[in-house]
């Protein structure tokens, strides 16, 4: 007579294909997952009471089984998670909920995810990790980190690695904001005619106007500042401001005719961030500390 199996043995089967198919890579169709039995867009799950400590994401993705499986997950790694796949929703569930991160497709039906994160960059500098599709969407990531996206995944993707950067990005965050609270000479600064309030990330002028940065402008002028009157290479700026180690360097002279744009009497002929040539670029402003 051939044995039984346990009930536990097939309950522990059953969750082994279960995880199997959890850590299957993201962004295939819609009919390979099951999308049954989630929470609506934009609220809180109300099965459990999650640990108001944790962080909170916003997932914006217009794939509703893609949206699910991955804040499912999220929840399931003490990640708790909205999300909607409407970009009219973005501003409101930002200032109700105020979240410590967005996972942000750019490809969000017929509106363009890029001008999404320009909206939520010019009020907030909330992390930002940005999904793209396809390898000819390497431009879209590229202007994505310039405007100041904190990282990106490509699709498919595993929700182990989604879970893994977006643990990595909330880390850094965390660890900036230590290394100011340690560090109070590190709250204001002078150079020339121009102001920085580290704490506010506040760019006033001699007049006392605030000059706007995007995410990149400003990582740029800090990497400036804590390195005054001395070459920097492009490699140098690259690890400064944190951009994403398969874009191409000449993002940094981009982002530094930007940055020259806002801070120069005359960009064409620059005098506050000069070029060095066979070696990069020089902040040629003494910085004082407030």
């Amino acid at each position: 007579m051939q044995d039984r199996v346990p009930y536990s043995g097939i309950l522990g089967r059953r969750r082994d294909r279960m995880n199997e198919r959890t850590e299957s890579p993201m962004g295939g169709s819609a009919s390979q997952f099951n999308g049954d039995a989630f929470e609506p867009p934009g609220t809180l799950p109300s099965s459990s009471s999650p640990d108001r400590r944790s962080p909170l994401c916003l997932v914006v993705e217009d794939d509703s089984t893609m949206r699910h499986l991955v804040t499912n997950y999220l929840e399931e790694h003490d990640i708790r998670a909205i999300s909607t796949s409407r970009r009219e929703d973005v501003a409101g569930l930002l200032a109700r909920n105020q979240p410590d991160l967005v996972v942000l497709d750019l490809r969000l039906g017929q509106d363009d995810g890029l001008d999404l994160l320009r909206e939520i960059r010019a009020t907030s500098d909330i992390p930002v990790i940005i999904t793209t599709g396809h390898r000819r969407d390497e431009i879209d990531r590229v202007v994505g980190l310039e405007l100041g996206a904190d990282d990106y995944i490509t699709k498919p993707f595993g929700l182990r690695e989604l879970l893994a950067r977006i643990r990595a990005v909330l880390r850094r965050r965390e660890a900036g904001q230590a290394a100011v609270q340690r560090d109070p000479d590190k709250g204001r600064c002078r150079f020339g005619t121009w102001q920085l309030d580290r704490r506010g990330r506040r760019l006033t002028n001699v007049a006392g106007e605030a000059v706007a940065l995007t995410k990149g402008e400003y990582a740029l002028l800090i990497a400036f500042l804590d390195a005054p009157q001395r070459p920097l290479s492009r490699e140098q700026l690259l690890q400064a401001t944190r951009v994403h180690e398969d874009v191409f360097d000449r993002s940094i002279d981009v982002q530094v005719l930007r940055l020259r744009r806002k801070l120069e009497g005359d960009p064409s002929v620059p005098s506050i961030i000069r070029t060095e040539r066979g070696v990069g670029y020089v902040f040629t402003l003494a910085v004082e500390r407030l």
